[in-house]
């Protein structure tokens, strides 16, 4: 036998909400389940099947993602695309993944908008969700009112479509997003996977989040992934944070005593590609660096990198002034530890965010 080649389906793209715009796309690739394999006798035959085991290759997914347009869907995106995966991006804007994925540079790629989502989900390996409207925003009612609909809603659509999927051509595994902000915020308390949800607006979003991810059908295997603060130069609250660092002379960021539990955004995708082919990768892991820092050695070490003093406080309504109530996700934080990737032996490129910083900041912004 000489090999797998993927069969051209009938490859429709998704659209859906992702995690750096109000309308998001996530990656579709080109066929999930359709294969024609290709004997040195034989014709080839194209059929939807489940195929996990490729002779004389490497595993071949079909991944169904949403949020695809965003700050991680995007470098998600890439990186399975790098591998040779089939992607299918589910968004809610055509026009705007293709303008991210432009075919020339990424032939192949399914781009879905939501009443293709259905084919697409169908005969995928896996299904990854991102979608939800950013929360490093400024914060108004009808914003807080999107950023938990948005989040719901398309999770609770991709768990329908992969419940109504026929059996033999469900997609295996569901990798979702949620947040760390599930734990509420404590400067003094340590968070594990195990800990109890908190009592404020941003804990209540994650249950409900994780609420709806839940009801995916028990024959699907589901990683629930808790994101920190997800540090990367062209994206993000880090990308927010180096001008009004910039303004202030490099000081921290409110009392500066609030936890920072960050991951460098390298690592989160990794993890994120982890869990879509490690069958060890189910219920909820923590998607935060090992180190969680004090904001005021994150801070320290930031003016450190860019060659700034860090000694003038940004004061607390400089930040509000940007962010609003959406100042919350940096003037208060919570201790996180990722006690469920360090048990499955995930590796972290940056356990430290000093070196997590001077990658990020050796990088040019990507457009």
């Amino acid at each position: 036998m000489s090999g797998v080649r993927r069969g051209q389906s009938d490859d429709v793209d998704a659209a859906s909400e992702g995690s750096g715009a109000k309308h998001r796309a996530e990656d579709d690739d080109d066929d999930v389940g359709d294969v024609a394999v290709r004997d040195t006798d034989d014709v080839c035959e194209f059929r939807r099947v489940r195929v996990w085991c490729v002779a004389n290759g490497p595993f071949q997914m079909t991944v169904s993602i949403t949020g695809a347009t965003g700050f991680i869907g995007s470098k998600l995106v890439h990186r399975l695309y790098e591998d040779n995966h089939n992607i299918r991006v589910l968004t809610r804007s055509k026009s705007k993944a293709e303008s991210i994925f432009p075919v020339k540079d990424f032939p192949g790629i399914v781009i879905a908008e939501e009443p293709e989502w259905k084919d697409c989900i169908q005969g995928s390996t896996g299904v990854v969700n991102l979608a939800g409207l950013p929360i490093s925003t400024r914060w108004s009612p009808e914003i807080k009112k999107e950023i938990k609909q948005s989040r719901i809603r398309v999770t609770s659509k991709v768990v329908d479509l992969i419940n109504n999927s026929p059996s033999n051509t469900r997609p295996r595994v569901l990798v979702s997003a949620t947040a760390v902000g599930y734990y509420g915020t404590s400067e003094t308390q340590v968070f594990d996977e195990q800990s109890p949800s908190g009592k404020d607006y941003l804990a209540e979003v994650c249950r409900e989040w994780e609420g709806a991810a839940l009801g995916v059908d028990k024959d699907v295997r589901l990683a629930l992934i808790r994101i920190g603060v997800v540090l990367g130069k062209d994206g993000g609250a880090l990308a927010k944070m180096i001008p009004i660092f910039m303004m202030f002379a490099g000081g921290p960021l409110g009392s500066g005593k609030q936890w920072f539990s960050w991951i460098h955004v390298d690592d989160l995708v990794n993890m994120l590609y982890e869990a879509l082919l490690n069958t060890s990768y189910k219920g909820v892991i923590n998607g935060t660096a090992p180190n969680p820092v004090r904001l005021a050695e994150m801070c320290e070490h930031l003016g450190s990198v860019m060659g700034r003093p860090s000694w003038l406080p940004v004061p607390d309504l400089a930040l509000k002034a940007v962010l609003g109530e959406g100042a919350t996700v940096v003037l208060e934080g919570q201790r996180v530890v990722p006690v469920r990737a360090k048990e499955l032996g995930f590796s972290y490129k940056y356990p430290y965010v000093k070196e997590a910083l001077k990658a990020i900041l050796a990088q040019k912004v990507v457009a």
